[in-house]
């Protein structure tokens, strides 16, 4: 698990900053990209003489810019091992009646499009090595509605469903493609979908032990260590304090 070179998009905080720690720590080579660079320049030098890294400032929503970041990567991080596709967000929990249509383009723009750029700008490299791992943060939205996930549960499902199309396309290759699909987790994903309401998002979690970052970064770290000839395809997984919704009826009072 050394000198390969990792990938990470959404890298300055939850589980990107998770994963990088996570690389860091067996000596990995790494690209981390964000819009927030400060806090990937505090990761370089907390890293620093356990890993060379190489930071980009980058929206994943720009497709030009992400063309030309991996494009003008120095030799050295220009041959990507893994991409950790993990730039993503949730904004509001309104009934789509009722919601922004700025919030639905925003998420649509960073989780579908931002995955798309990234994987069509890195995995024609993996195929001409054949070799290569693309890791799809994905969620347990894309697999089980509720209420007011309209949007985010459909961007996560097109996540999951992208991961199994290319899994398709790469057959007769060595390049392997995983969806992880957490759900409920605490990071700053609550803060920023309810934008920067920290009471609100605490209630979240109020009375119930999440999953962490933490605990992502190892499910990425064991997916990615085993044999080549292994294929992770698809990871539900849950606190142990969360389950499916009961059976959603609503009862119409006669008269």
């Amino acid at each position: 698990m050394q000198n390969r070179t990792i990938f990470i998009t959404g890298a300055s905080s939850g589980f990107g900053a998770a994963c990088a720690a996570m690389f860091a720590s067996a000596g990995e080579r790494l690209i981390l990209a964000a819009r927030r660079i400060e806090p990937l320049m505090e990761m370089r030098e907390k890293f620093k003489g356990r890993c060379e890294t190489h930071l980009i400032r980058l929206d994943v929503r720009d497709r030009e810019a992400v063309r030309d970041a991996i494009d003008s990567l120095p030799r050295d991080f220009a041959e990507i091992d893994i991409l950790v596709n993990n730039a993503g967000l949730a904004l509001g929990l309104e009934p789509a009646y009722k919601v922004s249509m700025d919030d639905w383009e925003t998420m649509i723009d960073t989780n579908i499009k931002g995955v798309v750029y990234c994987t069509r700008n890195i995995l024609p490299g993996m195929v001409s090595r054949n070799r290569g791992h693309i890791v799809n943060i994905g969620s347990t939205a894309g697999e089980w509605p509720y209420p007011g996930g309209n949007v985010y549960g459909a961007t996560k499902a097109f996540v999951t469903q992208f991961s199994r199309n290319l899994r398709c396309d790469l057959l007769g290759t060595s390049v392997r493609v995983t969806c992880i699909e957490p759900g409920m987790a605490e990071t700053e994903f609550s803060r920023v979908r309810f934008r920067g309401d920290k009471d609100k998002a605490k209630e979240v979690y109020e009375g119930v032990e999440p999953l962490t970052a933490e605990d992502i970064a190892e499910t990425v770290r064991w997916v990615s260590g085993l044999p080549e000839h292994v294929n992770i395809n698809t990871i539900e997984m849950m606190s142990i304090d969360q389950a499916w919704g009961p059976y959603a009826v609503n009862r119409r009072k006669k008269g």
